[in-house]
């Protein structure tokens, strides 16, 4: 651009010159161009010299930079090649690139060689010693970034990666883009496809509550609701703190939105019809739940009264207040239940489904398994077990779970509320089981540490009313598909509203009695569960 710029220059001065007669020696022309390029160029190239030597040197003299390779030679590679070398201070100094097209193998991207495809990233990391690894494909599917993300584990540098084409605005990569690689990276989920128009039409100018508005699911909710321009969003909680902070963050987010924090329990009564009786909410999403499975077996009461009374109480107000639709956040702990959290779980699910055949309001359910980085899950644990140099704990060599991300959970269940026609218990695939132990293995080498070399890991026995496999749906629920290939239908198995009441007023008058009667209530629970395909027969 410097040399063509002082080449125009002169032919226009010399143009000038002879158009006005004016008689100046050619050498004159060729020394003008000279040091136009000499002055213009040799500023900025010295500026960039000095910059470098100044970041990339140290004070004695050793280089402070990182071999870095790039997987993917196509435009995203060569911008991130191109931002790194414009970026010295960040240290990181691209030696090699790594692209599966045959064509590109022995061609250059702005000086760095592309060596050949992805059977060869763990014999050419350690060749070259590799220190970080960039995959720049923003385009490719998830299941092919999960593939190779899978191969750069083999090796022990340090992984980065770009978002996905649908994250980066338009379509530009710079520095700020590049970052860590996440545990959710390599499960390889493709991104949700909701029909924003469906959803629309059941959110758009209506009053939403969002029980349990302040937790990690409740909160993702009260996010993506917020896209919707409700007429009103009422997030309930009872925990202030978070409610608050989620209070703010939607504020900067959604200036315009009309936003209530209501700080109250659902197992308080008076407080629930209070708030249905002055806000009247056209759609709730009862995500307020005990959740912990160690916890609730050693405070069942607790459990109980909030996953089943208090899902009771928020029903019947919805039921009693005209609400419009009605989602129960469940889990898969509620299939075949063997701890008292599931089973809680699968009695509220059985609420919904009895209120649904005597009410208005439309009432389903919708079921997933363990969402990642959520509060109190295993991720949050391993890293910070990982931060104090370990050991990093797994119940069991071979237990396993279903995985998805919070904001990918939160869009099923929104999209599955769309879909209401009322009883239903919408099931999410989740995609394949993964191994715990598999999990913290990943984690650890995310973490630039070798699993049972730098970091141990410990198994310490499944723990009370842990499943060492978790299901996703009873199998005499059947499982029917609908027009969204990540969301499915059980049949309504429950409906008998009386019976359950009856046996619900047993299990409360058991709950405020004395310890002993803790065997009982339990037996009733289990009992309230396995006779619910009798129950529905004797409707």
């Amino acid at each position: 651009m410097i040399i063509s710029s002082s080449i125009i220059a002169s032919l226009a001065a010399y143009i000038y010159c002879t158009f006005l007669i004016v008689s100046i020696p050619v050498s004159v022309y060729l020394l003008y161009c000279f040091f136009s390029m000499a002055f213009t160029g040799g500023t900025r190239l010295s500026f960039r010299i000095l910059r470098r030597l100044r970041i990339v040197w140290s004070g004695n003299g050793v280089k402070e930079y990182k071999r870095v390779m790039i997987i993917g030679a196509g435009e995203a590679g060569a911008m991130v090649i191109k931002e790194l070398k414009n970026h010295p201070e960040m240290g990181l100094k691209p030696v090699v690139a790594i692209d599966d097209d045959k064509a590109k193998h022995g061609s250059k991207i702005l000086g760095v060689p592309v060596y050949g495809g992805r059977e060869r990233i763990k014999e050419i990391a350690k060749q070259k010693a590799i220190d970080e690894i960039i995959v720049a494909m923003p385009s490719a599917p998830r299941s092919e970034i999960r593939a190779i993300l899978n191969e750069c584990k083999k090796t022990k540098c340090k992984l980065k990666t770009l978002p996905g084409i649908y994250e980066l605005i338009n379509g530009k990569i710079t520095v700020k883009h590049i970052r860590d690689v996440r545990i959710e990276d390599l499960l390889g989920r493709e991104p949700v496809k909701i029909n924003l128009e469906e959803i629309s039409q059941y959110l758009k100018g209506q009053v939403v509550l969002v029980t349990g508005g302040g937790g990690s699911i409740g909160s993702e909710l009260c996010r993506q609701v917020a896209r919707f321009e409700p007429k009103k969003l009422l997030i309930l909680d009872i925990y202030e703190n978070n409610a608050y902070m989620l209070h703010l963050e939607l504020l900067r987010r959604h200036p315009e939105l009309d936003q209530e924090v209501l700080i109250g329990s659902v197992q308080d009564r008076p407080r629930m019809e209070d708030i249905f009786a002055k806000y009247r909410p056209d759609v709730v999403f009862h995500a307020a739940a005990h959740k912990h499975v160690p916890l609730m077996e050693s405070n069942p009461t607790e459990a109980i009264k909030n996953n089943v009374f208090g899902t009771l109480n928020v029903a019947e107000c919805a039921d009693k207040y005209g609400t419009k639709r009605f989602v129960l956040i469940s889990t898969d702990k509620a299939v075949n239940p063997t701890n008292i959290m599931g089973a809680t779980k699968r009695v509220a699910e059985m609420i919904i489904q009895a209120m649904d055949a005597h009410s208005k309001t439309e009432f389903v359910a919708v079921r997933f398994g363990n969402v990642l980085g959520s509060d109190g899950s295993v991720i949050p644990l391993f890293k910070k077990q990982i931060e104090e140099g370990g050991p990093v704990t797994v119940t069991h060599p071979e237990v396993n779970r279903y995985f998805m991300t919070i904001p990918e959970a939160v869009q099923l269940v929104i999209q599955a509320g769309a879909m209401a026609k009322g009883g239903e218990i919408f099931v999410l695939d989740m995609g394949e089981p993964v191994k715990i132990v598999d999990l913290a293995r990943d984690l650890i080498r995310l973490s630039g540490f070798e699993p049972d070399v730098d970091i141990k890991i410990e198994f310490t026995g499944l723990r009370p009313g842990e499943k060492l496999y978790e299901e996703l749906l009873m199998a005499e629920e059947g499982l029917t598909a609908t027009k969204h290939e990540k969301i499915f239908i059980g049949k309504p198995m429950f409906s008998d509203l009386d019976t359950l009441r009856k046996e619900l007023d047993n299990l409360k008058r058991i709950l405020v009695g004395s310890d002993e009667g803790l065997v009982e209530y339990m037996e009733r629970l289990e009992r309230l569960i396995s006779d619910s395909k009798r129950l529905v027969r004797i409707a």
